[in-house]
């Protein structure tokens, strides 16, 4: 008798382990650990009780070595979520949105991920099919809002990439605390990778719109994967200090932070105004207004107030023929 045929699932392979971070299990996994440790100590130190329930991160995508450590800033966080989601949902999947920009391909709009399964060194993450299918559905314009991206273009973008491990990992820790608590829930994590081209602020609101109602639902939870200024002539961007006595690094830190104080007032039309001013080749630009735009929109039904808690560079610059890329860490939390 003919048995009927089965589809294996797609699946998204670490494309850039064993370059961008390790593909080593026990390795990749002991590296992830010592960063979430110091940054839970270097939390505790900063803020004591942090409160509220977070709601979305942004995080660089840099090979870990270089920002890892201020990455593992934000991923404290999602841990919170984590056992915040057990606690509160009976059995129900924390869906994880993941924002991130494209490298490589030119795109006009917002593709999502047509794989099943996105492997890492540490696990497998399931994609969320049924939140796959719910944004497929829905029209810009008459037309589909939203496309599939190939396994070839996903698995070479590396900014989602970045973003797994440390998914993987964090819920490795909180199931394996879990079980050894007097509350049993299961913990469910789904994904759904998002890449955001290049697109003009109109396209960034009708997006953010677009999105609003499902990052405002209490099961889900958003990574927002962005690095910020990439200076130097490599990166065709060194505008340089007026004060002499300011060092380039510390310019560079002065041109971020302001940057992420406009992310803080939650205004996608001031984010625009500093991008327009100085061009910072934030790359991760796009995804972090398209969430802006959302949270402007969510503001009155589900507002959330984001933070930075961590900012580094991958080198203090100095000199003109020097470079350098910043990394910085965001939570945006929900309080009652």
């Amino acid at each position: 008798m003919m048995g009927s045929k089965q589809t294996s699932p797609l699946r998204r392979k670490a494309y850039h382990a064993g370059s961008w971070y390790s593909d080593d299990e026990h390795e990749l996994n002991q590296e992830l650990a010592n960063y979430l440790k110091e940054a839970e100590d270097g939390l505790n130190r900063v803020e004591g009780g942090r409160g509220g329930v977070p709601r979305a991160i942004v995080s660089p995508h840099a090979g870990f070595s270089y920002s890892g450590p201020t990455a593992a800033w934000a991923y404290v966080a999602l841990s919170e979520a984590m056992f915040h989601h057990k606690m509160e949902n009976n059995g129900s999947s924390l869906k994880i949105v993941v924002l991130h920009p494209s490298h490589h391909v030119y795109l006009n709009g917002c593709a999502i991920s047509s794989a099943d399964l996105i492997e890492t060194p540490l696990g497998k993450l399931t994609v969320s099919s049924s939140l796959r299918n719910e944004l497929l559905g829905l029209k810009r314009k008459g037309k589909a809002a939203f496309q599939l991206m190939s396994i070839k273009t996903d698995e070479e973008e590396h900014s989602g990439e970045m973003q797994y491990p440390f998914v993987v990992k964090v819920l490795n820790d909180v199931t394996k605390r879990a079980s050894s608590s007097t509350n049993n829930k299961e913990i469910n994590v789904e994904v759904l990778p998002i890449m955001v081209g290049s697109i003009g602020e109109e396209k960034e609101a009708e997006y953010g719109r677009l999105l609003s109602g499902v990052l405002a639902r209490s099961d889900v939870f958003c990574i927002i994967s962005s690095d910020f200024c990439h200076w130097g002539s490599r990166f065709s961007y060194n505008p340089m200090p007026t004060n002499s006595n300011v060092q380039i690094f510390e310019y560079i830190e002065r041109l971020d932070r302001e940057g992420m104080d406009q992310i803080c007032l939650k205004d996608p039309g001031a984010f625009a105004k500093y991008l327009t001013k100085y061009r910072n080749t934030i790359c991760g630009r796009h995804p972090i207004s398209l969430w802006l735009n959302a949270l402007h929109e969510n503001e009155k039904v589900d507002p959330v107030q984001p933070k930075f808690v961590k900012y580094s560079q991958s080198s203090k610059v100095r000199s003109s023929w020097e470079s350098s890329v910043s990394y910085a860490s965001c939570v945006a939390r929900k309080y009652e």
